[in-house]
């Protein structure tokens, strides 16, 4: 069983650019770096296109997947936000365990 072939395609991109500015079809492209098929440049070259419109439009590309758990906030404004959130919760658990024994 042969291992799977893997290439960070995203490090040749300035590369591919020079080469399609050149004047070198995708084809020829995909085939000089050994890729199966065309359709590697060509959805490379559509996720970059896509990336730079958003830019434009003011759409920052935001981490994919789940969050870490012990992921700080970027800023102090973020960062006291998250806190308050925090303390109003540790609030509102301790008043509801108090109503719930019959203190208050």
């Amino acid at each position: 069983m042969e291992k799977r072939k893997y290439t960070h395609i995203q490090v040749l991109l300035p590369e591919i650019k020079a080469m399609l500015a050149a004047g070198k079809t995708q084809r020829e492209v995909a085939e000089y770096y050994g890729f199966q098929d065309k359709q590697v440049i060509k959805s490379l070259l559509k996720r970059e296109r896509r990336k730079e419109r958003m830019l434009e439009a003011g759409i920052l590309a935001r981490p994919q997947g789940r969050p870490r758990t012990n992921a700080a906030p970027r800023d102090i404004v973020t960062e006291q936000a998250h806190e308050i959130q925090r303390l109003r919760m540790e609030n509102k658990l301790l008043r509801d365990f108090l109503h719930c024994i019959g203190r208050k």
